[in-house]
């Protein structure tokens, strides 16, 4: 051993044997084994579907303390009946059901006023309401095809960032701060080509830059902006793809390109939702991220072909 490593490992000794008193590590969350956003506002778009990321997330939300979620769709014909489900078993958190457009500036306007009529504070708003647009070659899409996938699936973020923004720099006796996160789904196909159509893609490679860039022109709020990326996801938008593919035998083939093999589940998805916005992701901001089972970090390949 070099005379220089002698006297590192003897000042680490003559340290441990001095058994000083050091600081503590600083925390900014609460402990991780237990409710995650304990009294936090929660407003998500894009609610309403049976097998979707927006029901999933409520849950999560719910489950881990929120004070209240609002959730949202265009569609409202199950938002009551998950209201119900959600109070029933998770009976501290008030939920709140809202039918509108989530690209509806108006509309968008008024839940987060309510929001902070209510209880004086919004800590979380996910914008996870979204479109899949004409799934055809490029050049067969029409300009107002295009338009509204764009309308709903990048204005619909922007507008919830856009209020929602101000309202989590209120604070109160019961938030000194401000703070908040804003949370919005993006795509794979935002990220790499070959995951969606042109619009859906061109759609959701605008929310993760929208992401990054609203969160460097909220710099010193302590919001975070940060985009969530799904995979191929059971969800009411791809549950024509894992039908046919039960109905064909051929369900193994879901996912084959990412190196865990299979497609995810919306739940898979909300536990991300709720890591974004809770005070655990304290540090994570202006991000895009991939919940893909691996899809987006490699180049598609055949399987067993590369050694």
């Amino acid at each position: 051993m070099s005379e220089s490593a002698k006297q590192r490992v003897q000042a680490i000794g003559n340290h441990l044997a001095a058994n000083k008193v050091i600081p503590p590590v600083v925390k900014m969350a609460g402990d991780s084994n237990g409710p995650r956003v304990t009294g936090k506002v929660v407003i998500i778009t894009g609610a309403n579907s049976i097998l979707g990321i927006g029901r999933a997330s409520a849950h999560q939300f719910a489950q881990n303390g929120a004070k209240a979620v609002y959730i949202c769709d265009y569609d409202d014909s199950n938002l009551e009946e998950h209201k119900r489900e959600i109070e029933t078993l998770y009976s501290s958190a008030n939920v709140h059901t809202r039918q509108f457009d989530a690209a509806d500036e108006k509309a968008i306007s008024e839940v987060v006023k309510d929001a902070l009529d209510r209880y004086g504070q919004l800590d979380v708003f996910f914008a996870n309401a979204g479109i899949l647009g004409p799934h055809t070659k490029f050049s067969d899409v029409e300009a107002d095809e295009f338009m509204e996938t764009m309308r709903v699936n990048a204005l619909g973020p922007f507008l919830a960032a856009k209020y929602a923004a101000p309202a989590m720099q209120k604070t109160s006796a019961e938030k000194p701060k401000s703070s908040g996160s804003i949370i919005m789904t993006a795509s794979v196909a935002g990220l790499r080509s070959n995951a969606g159509g042109t619009p859906y893609s061109a759609s959701k490679a605008a929310v993760v830059s929208m992401a990054q860039t609203i969160a460097y022109q909220l710099v010193g709020t302590n919001i975070r902006v940060n985009a969530l990326c799904p995979g191929l996801i059971e969800t009411a938008m791809t549950a024509p793809v894992f039908d046919s593919a039960r109905a064909r035998g051929t369900e193994g083939k879901i996912g084959q390109l990412n190196p865990l093999r299979r497609g995810g589940h919306a739940d898979e998805i909300a536990r991300v939702a709720l890591f974004l916005g809770s005070d655990e992701s304290s540090y994570v901001n202006a991000q895009a991220w991939a919940v893909d089972g691996g899809l987006s970090s490699g180049h598609p390949y055949v399987p067993g072909k590369i050694a």
